[in-house]
């Protein structure tokens, strides 16, 4: 990843102008002059010893810039700083790894009859790992399905309906896929209008809804197709990937690097937070 440093000769403002310095924050809307890139703050992380922004078009694609000078808001040129200093939090519960606040002496609801599924053993361990404590407050469990092929029988014998809702979440749903055919089907089914959400993820397997930097990569390694995605993965990062062993253990490295929600990509955030509203409004 390469990153240009600019100053303030790039700007049309002379370059004696105070320019306003802003401190960077989530969601704000901001254009790289030298670029003409517009995108949306998902992002600021250090890197190298500088602070790096994250810009998001409207199209989902995402590019990286050093802050500092050459940004503007809302037309107008600005400084782009690192974010504010948090005050210290106030004396008090805690948060979950979902960043929602921790219940203190809450003690885990008794099941109820909807569920989340999710295609496999390791989606179920990234949902548990960070909304875990959220949803055994809810009393929402998650089940693995193994794959989707079936999934218009399994929901069909889970017989959702008032009370008895279900959310899944798909990995590679994107347009014309596959995936996006059965999730087509399955909710044209009777019962599941109002009573199931399928919604999902753009990667082809869960693994890549951890963001690199957290794993100290720059992008995910691009796998040729004909080759196992999870043992191309292993093989590009030098680890053991011979044996269904080697790809668990491989798995739970990846996952120890995970900490809370801002390890996790927005694609998939949005998407189980959707699903856990749809489950838990009255």
């Amino acid at each position: 990843m390469s990153y240009q440093n600019w100053g303030p000769q790039d700007l049309s403002a002379p370059a004696k102008t105070q320019l306003p310095e802003v401190p960077v924050e989530r969601g704000m809307v901001l254009e790289e002059v030298q670029s003409g890139w517009v995108g949306a703050v998902t992002r600021v992380e250090k890197s190298g010893g500088m602070h790096v922004v994250a810009l998001e078009d409207r199209r989902g694609k995402s590019r990286s810039f050093r802050l500092g000078f050459g940004f503007l808001l809302e037309g107008q040129p600005i400084r782009l700083m690192p974010p504010a200093p948090k005050a210290a939090p106030a004396a008090g519960p805690g948060r979950t790894a979902s960043g929602s606040v921790r219940v203190a002496g809450q003690r885990a609801q008794v099941a109820k009859a909807s569920r989340i599924w999710v295609e496999g053993k390791h989606d179920a361990e990234l949902v548990e790992k960070v909304w875990g404590d959220d949803l055994r407050v809810e009393g929402i469990v998650v089940e693995p399905l193994h794959g989707i092929d079936d999934l218009a029988a399994a929901v069909a014998e889970f017989r959702p309906g008032p009370g008895r809702r279900l959310g899944v979440l798909v990995d590679h749903l994107v347009p014309d896929s596959k995936e996006s055919r059965i999730a087509d089907a399955v909710m044209a089914s009777p019962g599941a209008a109002g009573n199931v959400l399928i919604v999902g993820h753009p990667y082809v397997d869960v693994w890549q809804a951890i963001r690199p930097a957290v794993l100290g990569i720059e992008r995910w390694p691009v796998i040729p197709r004909g080759v196992d995605w999870k043992t191309g993965i292993l093989t590009a990062f030098g680890w053991p990937h011979s044996t269904k062993e080697d790809i668990g253990l491989g798995w739970q490295k990846l996952l120890g690097a995970v900490r809370s929600y801002a390890d996790l990509e927005a694609s998939l955030l949005g998407r189980v937070e959707e699903v856990i509203d749809f489950l838990t409004v009255p």
